[in-house]
C-alpha cells in the first residue's frame, strides 16, 4: 500500500510540473463556464430596432420608450416610409421594425383595437421568435395598464407562472451542460492520453514488471484526476452560484455525490479508450470525437431531445450526459432528492460497470 500512495504522489507531481496539462485541467473549466453562461444565451438583449410611427401621438410614443426602456431593445433608426423596411433589414444593421398604424391613439380608445405590425428578420428563427415575443409582451402589457379603469367586455385572462426559473435565465440550462460537458471532457480525455503516453513511450512495460499490480498502476494514474475533477466540479457549482445566481436548491452533498460517479463513469470511460488507443494522438481523437459532439449535440444540453429524430432519441439512451444533466437539474434548480433521479442514477451506474468490465477485459498486460 505504501508503494501504491508513492506512486499516486508522483503521478500527482507530473501532473502539476507540466504547466499544459494544469491549464487544460483548471483553465478549460473556467474558461468554459464563463463562454457558455455568458456568450451562450436562449434571451435577448440590446436588440436593434427600428420604427415607422404613421400616427406620431402620445400613445405610440410611450409604447417606443416602453420598448427602449426594457433593456430589451435599441433604437438604431427612426423610419418615414414602408419603402425603407427591406432596405434597412437588408443591410442587417435591425432585427425588427415596428409599424404604427394611423391614428393609433384614437382608434385604441373608440374602437379598443388599433394597428400595429411587427416585421423580423427570420434568417436566425429562434432569435426572430424571441423579439417578437418580447415585443408583444411589452405592447400587450402598456395596452393592459392603459386600460385598467376602464370596463370592457368579460373575458378569460390566463395567468401564467414560471415555476423553478421565473426570469427565464438561460445559465440555469447552461450550467448543468457545461458541467457536464466539462467533466466528461477532462476526466476521459487526460485519462486515455495520459495512460496512452505511457504506452507510446515504452515506460508502460517499465511500470508492468515493477511491485505494483496492473490494477494499482491503472488506479494510480487515475486517482489524480478524479481528485483534480471532483476540485473542478466544486470550482463550477460555486462559480454558477456566485457569477450566474444558479442556486442549489437540493442537497448538496447528493449533488457532489453524483458529480463522483459521473467522475467516475467518465474515468473508466478514458481507460477504455486507452485500452483501444496506440498513442497520445488516437486517444485525443477518439476523445474529441466520441465525447464532444455527442455531449453537445445528442444530451439535450444545448437542442431538446423531443424535437430530434426518433432514432436519435434512441441513440440518446445510452449518452451519459444525458442523465447526469437530468440529475444536476432536479438538484440544482428543482431542489428535489435521490427520489426523483434515483432511475438516472442507476442508468450512470449501470453504463460506469459496463465501462469498467470491458476496461478490464481490453487492458493488455504484456504490450504488443
Amino acid at each position: 500500500m505504501k508503494r501504491f500512495f508513492g506512486f499516486v504522489t508522483k503521478e500527482f507531481y507530473h501532473i502539476f510540473r507540466d504547466v499544459r496539462t494544469i491549464l487544460i485541467l483548471f483553465g478549460m473549466p473556467i474558461a468554459q463556464i464563463l463562454i457558455f453562461g455568458y456568450v451562450i444565451t436562449n434571451e435577448i438583449k440590446d436588440v436593434n430596432i427600428a420604427v415607422l410611427d404613421h400616427s406620431k401621438d402620445e400613445v405610440t410614443r410611450e409604447i417606443t420608450d416602453k420598448l427602449l426602456s426594457s433593456g430589451y431593445f435599441i433604437l438604431n433608426k427612426k423610419l418615414e416610409t414602408n419603402d425603407q423596411i427591406q432596405e434597412e433589414f437588408e443591410k442587417g444593421d435591425i432585427r425588427e421594425v415596428i409599424i404604427f398604424g394611423d391614428n393609433f391613439a384614437r382608434k385604441l380608445q373608440k374602437e379598443k383595437a388599433a394597428d400595429v405590425q411587427i416585421i423580423t428578420d427570420a434568417s436566425d428563427a429562434n432569435t426572430a421568435n424571441l423579439v417578437r415575443n418580447y415585443t408583444q409582451a411589452i405592447i400587450n402589457d402598456y395596452v393592459k395598464e392603459k386600460n385598467a379603469t376602464i370596463l370592457q367586455p368579460a373575458r378569460l385572462v390566463p395567468e401564467i407562472r414560471m415555476l423553478f426559473n421565473p426570469e427565464l435565465k438561460g445559465t440555469y440550462m447552461y450550467v448543468p451542460g457545461t458541467m457536464a460537458m466539462i467533466l466528461m471532457l477532462i476526466s476521459a480525455m487526460m485519462t486515455s492520453i495520459t495512460i496512452a503516453r505511457e504506452k507510446e513511450m515504452g515506460t508502460m512495460e517499465v511500470l508492468l514488471v515493477s511491485p505494483l499490480r496492473p490494477a494499482q498502476i491503472i488506479l494510480g494514474k487515475v486517482a489524480p484526476y478524479v481528485m483534480l475533477s471532483f476540485a473542478n466540479a466544486v470550482s463550477i457549482i460555486v462559480l454558477g452560484y456566485f457569477v450566474f445566481g444558479v442556486p442549489v436548491q437540493g442537497s448538496l452533498v447528493l449533488l457532489l455525490a453524483e458529480s463522483l460517479l459521473f467522475i467516475t463513469l467518465a474515468l473508466s470511460l478514458g481507460i477504455l479508450i486507452s485500452t483501444v488507443s496506440t498513442g497520445q494522438q488516437m486517444a485525443m481523437f477518439i476523445s474529441m470525437f466520441a465525447l464532444m459532439l455527442p455531449t453537445i449535440l445528442l444530451s439535450g444540453f444545448i437542442f431538446p431531445i423531443e424535437n430530434m429524430p426518433e432514432i436519435l432519441q434512441w441513440l440518446t439512451l445510452i449518452m451519459p450526459p444525458r442523465w447526469f444533466i437530468t440529475i444536476i437539474k432536479n438538484i440544482m434548480v428543482k431542489g428535489t432528492g435521490l427520489l426523483f433521479v434515483w432511475k438516472e442514477t442507476l442508468i450512470l451506474v449501470g453504463i460506469t460497470l459496463v465501462f469498467i468490465v470491458l476496461s478490464v477485459r481490453n487492458f493488455k498486460i504484456r504490450l504488443e
